[in-house]
């Protein structure tokens, strides 16, 4: 349960759409050209979540590089973590975030298999970057945290990044976003509605998974197919 309890409700609203759903509650409520992330940001592998935007924002690392190896670049590396590259958004998360990382297109691993495993304890639904964002992505799917991004990375964040805001206003694949919107995301990429329509997003986006599913079941019918969760209406349906 999170603190605001219109979190809790607005998490139980979106929790059975889909994005394709919540695409079309956008466009009845007018943002046909605003809430869908550029469609090159994919996920690991096939999943779902969804979350209430938690943001951050981090920037081209501006130098100069060091001139230490070894050892004394283990001790570098150390101040880096803590003076530059830092995670203080890390100590806000609570169950039912969607953490948001605009990381400014950066070939960077800002997050790997240890610190998204954090998150996960914290509660974290889902994590979405504009950069590669996420290495270690073999353990990350091993672990079942499910990230969305351009690309995966192989780089540290050591001169590479450095921390700018939390709870600020980013972007990504070319959306605004607003810590409280509403992100959701699987197969189809990611989608952010933004809080103050989000209940009339719902309203509609119910509707149609709703007409979706009963269409579907009269044809898995026909076919003589067993009927599964992708078709059966069993979910609180809102209407607004």
């Amino acid at each position: 349960m999170r603190k605001n309890p219109e979190d809790n409700e607005l998490l139980e609203l979106f929790e059975p759409l889909r994005v394709a759903d919540v695409r079309d509650g956008m466009d009845w409520m007018g943002y046909h050209h605003y809430g869908s992330l550029d469609y090159r940001i994919r996920p690991l592998e096939r999943t779902k979540a969804v979350g209430i935007a938690r943001t951050a924002r981090y920037l081209p690392y501006e130098g100069p590089d060091p001139r230490v190896i070894g050892d004394e670049y283990t001790e570098w590396s150390n101040h880096f973590y803590k003076e530059i590259c830092i995670y203080p958004w890390m100590q806000d998360l609570e169950e039912g975030d969607f953490v948001a990382l605009d990381v400014s297109g950066v070939d960077v691993g800002l997050m790997g298999s240890e610190n998204s495993l954090g998150a996960k304890i914290a509660g974290v639904r889902g994590m979405v970057t504009n950069g590669g964002g996420i290495r270690d992505t073999d353990e990350v799917i091993m672990e079942k945290i499910p990230v969305w991004s351009y690309f995966v990375s192989q780089k540290m964040d050591q001169t590479r990044l450095q921390f700018d805001a939390k709870d600020c206003k980013i972007a990504i694949g070319g959306v605004t976003i607003v810590p409280g919107d509403i992100i959701v995301a699987d197969g189809d990429g990611v989608i952010v509605v933004p809080r103050g329509i989000a209940k009339d997003v719902a309203k509609y986006a119910h509707r149609e998974l709703f007409n979706d599913k009963n269409t579907r079941k009269a044809h898995f019918e026909k076919l003589g197919w067993e009927l599964n969760s992708s078709v059966v209406n069993d979910q609180k349906v809102y209407r607004g």
